[in-house]
């Protein structure tokens, strides 16, 4: 039996939303969020501007959908590599690298915009849980997230500095931090 009408029409909308939305992870990966307009994004993946309005209704919309599929990447990232700690962080340190203007938008966005802030917190918590999946024991006890928490939130940050160059202007040696993370998590597992 041939597939309904519908049906194709809905894969070929769902293709073409997820066509803007890797044009627009790239937009935001090259130049950045605020550099970007929705133009530039339907342009690049290859529409006229008009179609990006048929599936998103603005720029920090997109923005929410390509923020999900750089987390979900970083996670398939990190299950592709070894379990050590070091080879952990070096994968999270790549990624923020790579992703360097996307992370930076990212901080000022979750800092201004409400929806943003929100969405922040709500992948947290499912990187939260992932991480608990990775290692079992940093995994939350009941209703105390601290543990993994913390972890997520130095390791983003320590990742952001060294990408940004923060951290090499304030002296510090991307080694050396890397080594002090993983005594970090050394220190915390059960």
């Amino acid at each position: 039996m041939p597939p309904l009408k519908g049906s194709k029409q809905t894969a070929k909308s769902q293709a073409t939303r997820q066509k803007l939305v890797d044009a627009a992870a790239e937009e935001f990966r090259d130049i950045g969020y605020f550099n970007t307009d929705t133009n530039k994004i339907a342009v690049r993946a290859g529409y006229a501007p008009a179609t990006f309005y048929k599936h998103f209704g603005n720029k920090l919309e997109i923005f929410l959908a390509a923020y999900e599929v750089w987390v979900a990447d970083e996670w398939r990232a990190l299950d592709a590599s070894d379990d050590d700690p070091e080879t952990l962080i070096r994968t999270v340190l790549a990624h923020h690298k790579k992703h360097l203007l996307f992370r930076t938008d990212l901080r000022a966005l979750a800092a201004t915009e409400p929806d943003v802030k929100r969405y922040q917190n709500k992948l947290r918590r499912e990187q939260v849980k992932r991480l608990g999946e990775l290692a079992p024991d940093l995994a939350p006890e009941g209703d105390d997230w601290s543990t993994p928490v913390f972890l997520l939130l130095t390791l983003e940050r320590v990742s952001d500095a060294i990408a940004d160059g923060s951290a090499k202007a304030s002296h510090a040696s991307e080694a050396a931090l890397i080594a002090h993370v993983i005594k970090l998590i050394d220190g915390l597992r059960h």
